[in-house]
């Protein structure tokens, strides 16, 4: 896992001006941007469970086009210069957590580039993209990451699906961040130190814009539990165009934020296990990883 800040700008700028753009300018990705982009995914490690992702970048070509048009919704990217593919072992523990990490690191990278980024969930392990990603016997293809150039303006299309995902909203501080339990919720003067990168959490983009995540304090820790969404899985759309469990996938991409955010802040600790079970059992959530802060 990278313990150094991978931007050269502040992480808070960066998180704010990612975006999903569906709409991308015909022109190709600068050759410079392609070195810099290849050579940060080839050294970015592994994720908080110690899981890595193998990611590929290839040029958009019309059978990558067409692969997206049974995927709902997002046949609607247009003019996508590339994608970003990662593959992951299906079998390992917190793979997905670990994907979603990994994946939001690229993208918020590739975003400070001043590229545009649209997270695509699927089923692409068999797909053209699982084909140029030369995916192996045993791994998977969880999603993939349309970029390019953003187009000019915002188009209809565009407009209508931010709108129709909520693209814009988030649920409030007190829906989702909590004090020694879920009877009790944390308050932004009791999250001292930790107040922006908690924010952050709050900022990050997730599946259909549900916000799976849960995060308690308790001590010195950040406990971080997944709270499924009732009957998201079991949607017609999920069901049919997607394999992954994207809620465990948009747990590692909060994570990612908030570990970015406290690295930043040099506010120093690491991932553990400290499995609160008296904290979650009544609420219906299911324990992910714990944050354990300790002092530079």
């Amino acid at each position: 896992m990278q313990a150094d800040i991978p931007f050269s700008k502040p992480v808070e700028q960066v998180i704010r001006k990612r975006y999903s753009c569906r709409a991308y300018a015909l022109e190709p990705i600068e050759d410079e941007k392609k070195r810099n982009l290849l050579h940060f995914i080839r050294d970015i490690g592994s994720g908080p469970f110690g899981n890595s992702s193998r990611f590929t970048l290839i040029s958009a070509t019309p059978s990558e086009r067409n692969s997206l048009k049974g995927l709902g919704t997002y046949g609607f990217i247009r003019d996508a210069s590339g994608f970003i593919i990662g593959a992951v072992d299906k079998k390992s523990q917190r793979n997905l957590e670990d994907f979603g990490y990994l994946m939001e690191k690229v993208i918020l990278r590739v975003t400070e580039m001043g590229l545009g980024t649209c997270w695509l969930g699927g089923t692409f392990t068999k797909s053209s993209f699982g084909r140029k990603a030369a995916v192996q016997e045993g791994e998977m293809v969880p999603a993939v990451a349309a970029v390019g150039n953003p187009g000019g303006g915002l188009r209809w299309i565009e407009r209508l699906f931010r709108h129709r995902a909520d693209a814009e909203r988030r649920l409030p501080w007190e829906s989702l961040f909590f004090r020694d339990g879920f009877s009790q919720t944390l308050a932004k003067t009791e999250a001292g130190d930790y107040c922006l990168a908690l924010e952050m959490v709050r900022l990050a983009p997730s599946a259909s814009n549900k916000q799976p995540w849960r995060v308690v304090k308790s001590g010195g820790a950040w406990h971080f539990f997944l709270k499924r969404t009732p009957g998201y899985r079991e949607s017609t759309l999920v069901r049919l165009f997607t394999v992954a469990d994207m809620q465990r996938i948009d747990m590692g991409i909060a994570m990612c934020h908030f570990e970015l955010s406290l690295r930043e802040a040099r506010l120093a600790g690491e991932w553990g296990q400290l499995r609160p079970a008296e904290i979650h059992a009544s609420y219906g959530t299911e324990y992910i990883a714990s944050w354990i802060g300790s002092s530079i």
